[in-house]
């Protein structure tokens, strides 16, 4: 039994593979383009990958191919088509990241809800040394207690996040974006409601027909002036020329990305220009990345393994 990793960097140097030796030979890639693909998975028989194309260009000629593992819960770059056509299966993960995702969502919340960035800055460059007062409050905060936080997906994410958030004394409601989820102990709004009402919204969706640009110029136009947008979910939900133009006219206060339209971040991307981080903060899709999300992960494909070999 051969398993090759073809992008082993997606899921870090410091997670331990060497389990996977048990099953067979392992060979590791750091990277892997389209091209170098088919020479490499040519005698493989379990491929694990992230964000390779696997479809029959990358691996027609992988002839004792019978498993491919994503490490990841978005499988858009598999032909879905192309491998039951071949017999192959396909495993994903979900599941995996619920912890570190919305851990990730109330660090982007709270740098942006209580000025950090501006806070960090004034005592870094020395304005708190010797100051007339023991404290300083220029850019006024609130607390999260009583305000109104929407949730746009309640899936396992969107509800771990409304839970938290009801233990800091937040009022949750969340907006089912394929009107699938229902769940008693939170408010069900519509859209228009949630975007009206909300303080804070965070995008827990998958993105599909239902999300593509739901976020656009439309929708930010209904939100509160006061408002801070975080998404987690995936890029492609916000309009990023309509987020630039909100921010930078202030239809609305702040925003918190982990997700991109194109990642790495094009340079043609409208939000490159947002230079202000009292508003607006990106990171570069680590929400799902902590050191035990990514360890619960691998060690879930090597169960996906053993019970495939099995």
């Amino acid at each position: 039994m051969k398993i090759v990793f073809l992008d082993r960097k997606t899921i870090g140097e410091d997670i331990d593979l060497s389990a996977f030796e048990n099953f067979g030979e392992v060979v590791i890639y750091d990277y892997s383009s389209s091209e170098e693909v088919p020479e490499r998975v040519k005698d493989a028989d379990i491929i694990v990958l992230n964000k390779v194309l696997v479809n029959e260009a990358t691996v027609g000629q992988a002839k004792n191919l019978k498993l491919v593992c994503v490490t990841a819960t978005g499988t858009n770059n598999l032909d879905k088509e192309f491998l039951a056509s071949r017999g192959i299966e396909w495993r994903n993960v979900a599941g995996y990241s619920t912890e570190a995702v919305t851990q990730h969502t109330f660090s982007l919340a709270f740098y942006l809800l209580e000025h950090l960035n501006y806070y960090d800055n004034y005592v870094k460059s020395e304005k708190y040394v010797g100051d007339k007062m023991f404290t300083h409050f220029e850019k006024h905060f609130h607390e999260l207690s009583g305000k109104n936080w929407g949730i746009i997906g309640l899936g396992a994410i969107g509800k771990r996040v409304a839970q938290v958030a009801t233990c800091f004394g937040a009022n949750v409601s969340y907006y089912s974006t394929s009107g699938r989820n229902h769940n008693n102990e939170f408010k069900e709004v519509d859209f228009d409601t949630l975007l009206k009402e909300s303080d804070i919204i965070s995008i827990h969706a998958p993105l599909d027909e239902n999300t593509m640009h739901l976020m656009d110029a439309a929708a930010f136009s209904k939100m509160k002036k006061s408002a801070i947008l975080i998404n987690v979910g995936r890029g492609p939900i916000i309009v990023e020329k309509d987020l630039a133009e909100a921010l930078e006219s202030g239809q609305i206060a702040a925003a918190g990305l982990d997700v991109l339209d194109v990642e790495p971040m094009s340079p043609d991307n409208p939000l490159v220009r947002i230079k202000d981080s009292d508003k607006f903060i990106i990171t570069p899709h680590i929400a799902w990345a902590a050191v035990e999300a990514r360890q619960r992960l691998m060690k879930i494909i090597e169960g996906q393994v053993e019970e495939f070999l099995k």
